[in-house]
């Protein structure tokens, strides 16, 4: 099965779905859930610093003998290494994790501290080639507009929380005037039992013989999100990526907009945030 592709404002294309390794452990799990994700059909991979398995997901990407040309990385910086000059190592320390000589997207993964230090080491790095494509995570339109005007190169995503129940309206009018593409973050609502438990979304499963997170999926595709649902299960890695086979009506996608409550369950704007994310873990202990 061919995965489709989205063209970011860059040029480059990325496979619209991929798979996420966001919580899953780097004792072998994340290995073996890439892995399989990879004979499932998946080229598209979502890692980053702050969850200590990028080793992981290179040795993966390197066993699978998919040529790496085939395959997209996507990382992202920790807020730790924002500095200038920690930045510039902490894109080295990636690649080297990983495995690669170049990431396909770096993203910085939250937007506090040196923003605008991080980013500059990362527009070089895309100069330099070790980075195809830059993007930026968790920004609100507040963020966004309090950092990105100072920015040279426009960033290519931004991933944020985005399901049915978080349409990140205000946000997207703002990422399409920059011709930026959203990548969702708990796309299926992180399990949320009152989505799953949707009536809207039960009927147009059965009506397409389908289960209620393809359905989900299959309208943040047609929205033109990004999605890579993660899991460590054979089965779901499978099942989650079947949603090319069938199209949603102009109709039903307008009923699924309606189901959006404007509100998620991370709020990057609130008060006290960047503090707690700056002193929560230190991403270099095991170095």
């Amino acid at each position: 099965m061919t995965i489709p592709t989205f063209k970011l404002n860059d040029g480059n294309d990325i496979p619209a779905f991929g798979f996420g390794v966001f919580q899953i452990p780097a004792n072998g799990s994340t290995y073996n859930a890439v892995k399989l994700a990879l004979a499932a059909g998946y080229r598209h991979i979502d890692t980053a610093v702050a969850y200590f398995n990028e080793q992981e997901v290179g040795k993966a990407i390197k066993d699978s003998g998919i040529p790496r040309d085939q395959i997209w990385v996507t990382s992202k910086m920790w807020l730790q290494d924002y500095k200038y000059e920690d930045a510039k190592k902490a894109i080295d320390t990636s690649l080297r994790k990983l495995g690669l000589d170049y990431i396909d997207l770096y993203l910085l993964h939250q937007p506090y501290g040196a923003v605008d230090e991080a980013w500059r080491a990362m527009e070089e790095a895309q100069k330099t080639g070790k980075i195809r494509s830059i993007g930026v995570s968790n920004m609100t339109p507040k963020l966004w507009n309090k950092w990105v005007p100072n920015f040279n190169v426009n960033p290519a995503v931004n991933q944020v929380e985005f399901n049915p129940y978080f349409q990140q309206k205000e946000l997207r009018q703002i990422l399409s005037q920059a011709h930026t593409t959203l990548e969702a973050w708990a796309p299926l609502g992180e399990g949320n039992q009152n989505l799953f438990a949707e009536p809207l979304l039960n009927n147009l499963a059965k009506k397409y013989g389908k289960d209620v997170g393809q359905v989900i999926l299959r309208f943040e595709h047609q929205e033109g999100v990004i999605v890579f649902p993660k899991s460590v299960h054979e089965a779901r890695i499978k099942s989650n990526q079947e949603i090319f086979d069938f199209e949603l009506t102009s109709d039903e996608m307008d009923a699924i907009r309606a189901l959006d409550k404007g509100k998620g369950m991370h709020d990057p704007d609130a008060p006290g945030v960047a503090k707690a994310l700056l002193s929560a873990f230190d991403v270099h202990a095991n170095d």
